[in-house]
C-alpha cells in the first residue's frame, strides 16, 4: 500500500511536516497527542513531543487532526 499524495488529508499532513507546525491529534480513545509531525506512512503518523520523544499513532485510531491553536 502506497501513500496517496493526491489526497487532501495526506497533503495537509505533508504541509505540517514541511512547515514544522505543531498539531493536535485527538484519538478515538479520547486521548490528545500534540507535537510536530515527523513522518507519515500509509498506516501511521509519527508525532514528536516537546521533549523530542516520538509517538507513533496508527491512522485508524485518529478521530481528528488539526493545527495547534
Amino acid at each position: 500500500m502506497e501513500l496517496d499524495t493526491g489526497l487532501p488529508s495526506v497533503r495537509q499532513v505533508q504541509t505540517a511536516i514541511k512547515d514544522g507546525k505543531e498539531i493536535e491529534l485527538k484519538l478515538v480513545t479520547g486521548d490528545l497527542v500534540t507535537g510536530k509531525v515527523k513522518w507519515q506512512d500509509p498506516h501511521c503518523i509519527c508525532v514528536m513531543d516537546h521533549y523530542e520523544q516520538p509517538t507513533i499513532v496508527w491512522r485508524h485510531s485518529i478521530a481528528f487532526l488539526k493545527p495547534k491553536a
